[in-house]
């Protein structure tokens, strides 16, 4: 299997339309390359820029929505669009990831859970999210979660018991924090032996440098590929049958004790 992490320069000298277009051109260029395309986390105003979320906020099915649809239908993959602030009919703004399928249908839609901010921006700004997603491939099992996420472990458990092989990470991670996001994304593979495939954006929005350096790591913790600072496209060959390999050979997620009902003995 092929992953293309389109890692997007987010920067306020571009607008929001263009940024869109120039996107949706990214996803199509990798047509005949990658089976799975993943976009950042809130691409299109960008992570930090918190006055932009109300202003240009979308409904689900909106322009980027449209855009992705048919840039994933046109390259005929998998896309992990990132991010967008979506607006819900009745008022409250989420941070939605958009999973679509190669023939352009909306295969999932993830409303972040945890809210980065510690009662400002976006913690304050937007609503929670309250469903676990989990989307499968012919290949694998996607489970789906977006930056700060990253941090609650308790969440990818709960996607490996739906089922997942793969963990998709979409974020906009600031640079001063950059080994925490490698850190973190290899910690997740390692406890839950699953892939992970970490997207970040680079640039700077906000005022917030990106970290960049979007990520694949394999169920033992290997780096299967990382991408530099600025905008690029990092594309990775795994084998997704691994994961219950790995599973089998050193199974220690049958040891678990915590956290199930009813608990193992």
């Amino acid at each position: 299997m092929r992953a293309s992490l389109i890692q997007i320069r987010v920067d306020a000298d571009e607008s929001v339309d263009s940024r869109r277009l120039r996107a949706a051109s990214m996803v199509r260029d990798q047509a005949g390359s990658a089976d799975l395309v993943v976009l950042p986390e809130l691409w299109t105003t960008g992570a930090f820029a918190y006055e932009a979320f109300a202003a240009e906020a979308e409904p689900l099915e909106g322009p980027t929505y449209e855009a992705m649809a048919k840039a994933a239908s046109d390259a005929g993959v998998w896309l992990h669009a990132g991010s967008i602030p979506e607006r819900d009919p009745e008022g409250p703004l989420y941070n939605t990831a958009l999973v679509f399928s190669p023939d352009g249908e909306l295969a999932a839609a993830y409303r972040k859970i945890h809210r980065f901010g510690f009662d400002k921006g976006e913690a304050v700004l937007m609503s929670a999210g309250a469903e676990l997603v989990t989307v499968r491939l012919p290949e694998t099992v996607l489970g789906v979660t977006t930056c700060y996420d990253l941090r609650f472990p308790e969440l990818y458990r709960g996607l490996v018991d739906r089922g997942a092989e793969t963990f998709v990470v979409s974020a906009g991670w600031p640079e001063r924090r950059r080994e925490h996001w490698n850190l973190l994304a290899r910690a997740r593979a390692v406890e839950n032996q699953a892939y992970v495939l970490a997207c970040g954006t680079a640039g700077t929005h906000a005022g917030v440098e990106q970290a960049g350096h979007s990520v694949v790591v394999d169920p033992w913790g290997e780096v299967l590929g990382e991408a530099g600072a600025g905008e690029e496209v990092l594309t990775v060959e795994f084998d997704a049958t691994a994961v219950a390999g790995t599973r089998e050979r050193f199974p220690a997620l049958k040891d678990r004790l915590l956290g199930l009902d009813p608990p193992r003995r």
